[in-house]
C-alpha cells in the first residue's frame, strides 16, 4: 500500500505571488483614505465659505438699515430747517423703506441655491419646528422658517437677501419695543396725565374694548361677505376677527404728538391723546392675549362659550394686574438700591444699573407669563417718580438722553422695516374687500369709542372735553409700531397673513394722511397752539380764568373741591408723607410722619439728606395741592389759598407767610395773594392774553 501523502507545506516561494498583491492593496487603501480626507476637507471648506458668505450678507442687511436711519435723520434736519410739517420722521422712514424694498425685490437678481425640484416627503403630523435629516449616515438639523408660496418657490424663497431681511418677530418685542414703551412712561408729563387720569383710563380700557368688539364684529360680516363672493380661500374664524380688532385698536399718534409738542398745543388735549395711546397699547396687547387664550370646551373651538369668555376676562385682569405689579416693584427696587447705596459717586455704574433694571423688567414679565409692555410702562412711570430723584445730576441727564435716543432709533427702525416688509415679506395676502372693510370698521370703531365716551365723561367733568377736542381725538387715531408688532408676531395661518398685510396698509395710510393733515386740522378746529405750560398754574373756576385775545376760555389747572377726586388727594398725601421719604432722599423725614412707636424704623429708612434738606420735595409735575375744602395753589414751598390763608408747605412753615420768591413777609395773606395775582396778570398780558377777575362759573 502506498503511504498516505502528507500535505505539502507552504513555502516562501509559493507565497511569492500572493505577497506581491500586498503593496497594491495598501496603495488602494491609502488612496481611499486620501479621497475621503479630501472630501471631508472640501466639506469643511464649503461650510466655512458658506458661513463667511452668511456673515457678509448679514453685515449688508444691517448696513442697509443703518443707512436708512442716517438718510432719515439728515432729511428730518432738512425738514425742520425748512419748517416742513406735512410729513413726520416716521412717515419719511416708511417712504425710504419702501424705496429700498422695491430695489431689493426687483433690482437685485435672485440668488438661487438650487435649481432642482425640492425633495418631497410625507409626514403623518403637521410641520414641526426642527427636523433631523439622515444623509448617508450623517445627521443634519433643519429649522422651520415658515410656509412658502408654491407659486414663488423658485423666486422669492430662493433670494437670500429677502429671506434674511425678514426679521424674527421676537426681535421687535424683546429689543425694539422696550425702549419705546419705557420712554413713554419715563418722559410722562405727570401733571397733565394725572389731572386727566379718569378720562384717560376710560378711553384706554373701555374705549379699546369697544373698538375691539366693534371692529371684530364688523370684520366678521366682511369675512362672511367674502365667503359668499368666493374671495375666501381658507379658514377665517370669529376669534380671528376679534384678534384683528384687538391689534388694530392699538393707537400710536406719534406724528400728531410730535406736531403738538412742536407747536405747543393745548396741554390737556396732548395729555388725553398721549395717555390714551400709552395705556391702550398695554390694553390691546393684553386683550389680544386673552382672545388667543379663549378656548371653548367641546368639539367646535370657535363657538361662544360663557365659561371660556369669563375665563378670558379673568386672564385679562390677571395678566394686566400682574404686569402692573411687576413693573412697579422693579421700579421700587431700583429706587431703594440707588437710595441706600453710593452709586451716585459712580455715574457710569449708576446709569448702567438703571438701564439694565429697566430693560430686565420687560424680559422678567415675559418670562413669568405676563406682558412686558405693561410692566415696562409702569416701571418707567415708577422710575421717573421715585428713582429719578436719587440719581446724580450726571445720571439724570444720561438716562433721559439714553432712552430718548433709543426710542428715536427703535421707532424709526420699525417704521423703516414696515416699508421694507411690504416687498420683502413672502406671505402677503392682499384682499381688497377685507382691506376696504377694515378701513370702514376702524373709522366706525373709533367714532363709537370717542364720542359716546366723551359724552359720559363730560357728565362728571366740570371742564368739559369740547367738541373740537373730540374731533381732534377722532382724527388722531393713527396706527403704528404696536399694531405692526402684534400683527407680525404670528403670520403662520392664512387669516393672520391677511391681517398683517391689512395692518401694514392701515399704518401707511394713517401715518401719511392723518399725520400729514394734523397742522391744518388744528387750525380748522381752532385749537390753541403756542400755549405756555406755566399757564396751567393759574386758578380758574371760582377764582379767575384766562381768556385768549378772542375771548374764548382757557381752563386752568386748579379745581374746586367738588370736581377733585378724593382718591387722588388721598394718594398724593400718602405718597408725599410716606412713599417719597422711604424711596427717595426727598420729602419730610419719616420721624415726623410715622407714629412715635415706629421711631427706629423711621430713622433707619430716612436718609441723612432728608434731615439736611430744609426745603420740601419739589415736584414740578405734582405742584397742585388740593386742601380740604379750599382751592390751594402751590409755588415751591408756598401755598396760597383762595380763601385768604397763606402758609408754607415745608416742615418749618407755620405761623408766617412767604413771598412768591421765597422771601419772608409780614404782610397779610390777602396782600400776598394780590401780589401773586398781579404778577401772574402781568406775565399773561405780556403773552397777549387777557385776565378777567372775578367771574361767575359758566360750567
Amino acid at each position: 500500500m502506498e503511504a498516505a501523502t502528507a500535505p505539502k507545506p507552504w513555502t516562501l516561494h509559493a507565497l511569492g505571488g500572493h505577497c506581491s498583491l500586498f503593496p497594491i492593496l495598501m496603495f488602494i487603501l491609502s488612496q481611499c483614505c486620501r479621497i475621503r480626507a479630501d472630501e471631508g476637507g472640501m466639506e469643511e471648506l464649503a461650510t466655512e465659505k458658506e458661513a463667511e458668505e452668511s456673515h457678509r450678507q448679514d453685515s449688508v442687511n444691517l448696513l442697509t438699515f443703518i443707512l436708512l436711519l442716517t438718510l432719515t435723520i439728515l432729511t428730518i434736519w432738512l425738514f425742520k430747517h425748512r419748517r416742513v410739517r406735512f410729513l413726520h420722521e416716521t412717515g419719511l422712514a416708511m417712504i425710504y423703506g419702501l424705496l429700498v424694498g422695491v430695489i431689493l425685490r426687483y433690482g437685485i437678481p435672485s440668488t438661487s441655491y438650487h435649481n432642482k425640484t425640492p425633495p418631497s416627503c410625507t409626514l403623518q403630523e403637521g410641520p414641526v419646528s426642527t427636523v433631523l435629516l439622515n444623509v448617508s449616515g450623517k445627521f443634519f438639523e433643519y429649522t422651520l422658517k415658515g410656509e412658502i408660496n408654491l407659486k414663488e418657490i423658485h423666486s422669492v424663497e430662493q433670494n437670500d437677501m429677502l429671506r434674511k431681511l425678514t426679521f424674527d418677530p421676537e426681535v421687535f418685542f424683546n429689543i425694539l419695543l422696550p425702549p419705546i414703551i419705557f420712554h413713554a412712561g419715563y418722559s410722562l408729563k405727570k401733571r397733565h396725565f394725572f389731572r386727566n387720569l379718569g378720562s384717560i383710563i376710560t378711553y384706554a380700557f373701555l374705549g379699546t374694548a369697544i373698538s375691539c368688539f366693534v371692529v371684530g364684529n364688523l370684520m366678521y360680516g366682511v369675512v362672511k361677505l367674502m365667503q359668499v363672493l368666493g374671495q375666501l380661500t381658507d379658514k377665517f374664524y370669529y376669534t380671528d376677527c376679534l384678534f384683528f380688532g384687538a391689534i388694530i385698536s392699538a393707537t400710536d399718534p406719534v406724528t400728531v404728538l410730535a406736531i403738538f409738542n412742536e407747536l405747543h398745543a393745548d396741554g390737556d388735549l396732548y395729555a388725553l391723546l398721549f395717555g390714551e395711546s400709552v395705556m391702550n397699547d398695554a390694553v390691546a396687547i393684553v386683550l389680544s392675549s386673552s382672545i388667543v387664550a379663549y378656548q371653548p370646551s367641546g368639539a367646535n373651538t370657535h363657538t361662544f362659550d360663557a365659561s371660556a369668555f369669563f375665563k378670558s376676562v379673568g386672564i385679562f385682569l390677571g395678566i394686566f394686574s400682574g404686569s402692573f405689579a411687576m413693573g412697579a416693584v422693579t421700579g421700587v427696587v431700583t429706587a431703594l438700591v440707588t437710595k441706600f447705596t453710593k452709586l451716585h459717586c459712580f455715574p457710569l455704574l449708576e446709569t448702567a444699573l438703571f438701564f439694565l433694571m429697566s430693560w430686565s423688567t420687560f424680559l422678567l414679565a415675559e418670562a413669568c407669563g405676563f406682558t412686558g409692555v405693561v410692566a415696562v410702562l409702569f416701571c418707567g412711570i415708577t422710575q421717573a417718580h421715585y428713582t429719578y430723584n436719587n440719581l446724580s445730576e450726571e445720571s439724570t441727564k444720561r438716562t433721559k438722553q439714553l432712552f430718548e435716543v433709543l426710542h428715536f432709533l427703535a421707532e424709526n427702525f420699525i417704521f423703516s422695516y414696515m416699508g421694507l416688509a411690504l416687498f420683502t415679506f413672502q406671505n402677503h395676502v392682499f384682499s381688497p374687500i377685507f382691506i376696504f372693510g377694515a378701513f370702514i370698521a376702524i373709522f366706525i370703531g373709533r367714532a363709537l369709542n370717542i364720542y359716546p365716551l366723551s359724552f359720559l365723561i363730560n357728565l362728571g367733568r366740570r371742564h368739559k372735553i369740547r367738541g373740537n377736542f373730540q374731533h381732534m381725538m377722532m382724527f388722531a387715531g393713527l396706527r403704528g409700531a404696536m399694531a405692526f408688532a402684534l400683527a407680525i408676531r404670528d403670520t403662520a395661518t392664512y387669516a393672520r397673513q391677511m391681517m398683517f398685510t391689512t395692518t401694514l396698509l392701515i399704518v401707511f395710510f394713517t401715518v401719511w394722511v392723518f399725520g400729514g393733515g394734523t397742522t391744518p386740522m388744528l387750525s380748522w378746529l381752532h385749537i390753541r397752539v403756542g400755549v405756555d405750560p406755566d399757564q396751567d398754574l393759574q386758578p380758574c373756576g371760582d377764582s379767575f380764568q384766562v381768556l385768549q385775545g378772542d375771548g374764548t376760555e382757557s381752563e386752568g389747572q386748579s379745581k374746586t373741591k367738588q370736581e377733585s377726586a378724593w382718591l387722588f388727594r388721598l394718594w398724593y398725601t400718602f405718597d408725599h408723607n410716606y412713599l417719597k421719604p422711604i424711596l427717595t432722599h426727598s420729602g419730610p423725614p419719616l420721624t415726623s410722619t410715622l407714629p412715635a412707636c415706629c421711631g427706629p424704623l423711621a430713622r433707619c429708612l430716612t436718609s441723612p439728606q432728608a434731615y439736611e434738606n430744609h426745603e420740601p420735595l419739589r415736584d414740578n409735575d405734582s405742584d397742585l395741592i388740593l386742601n380740604e375744602g379750599d382751592l390751594a395753589l402751590t409755588y415751591g414751598d408756598t401755598a396760597i389759598t383762595a380763601n385768604g390763608a397763606s402758609s408754607s408747605s415745608g416742615p418749618e412753615g407755620s405761623g408766617s407767610s412767604w413771598g412768591v420768591n421765597g422771601k419772608r413777609s409780614d404782610s397779610t395773606s390777602e396782600d400776598a395773594l394780590e401780589r401773586e395775582l398781579d404778577t401772574r396778570e402781568h406775565e399773561l398780558l405780556s403773552r397777549g392774553t387777557r385776565l378777567v377777575f372775578p367771574m361767575e362759573d359758566h360750567a
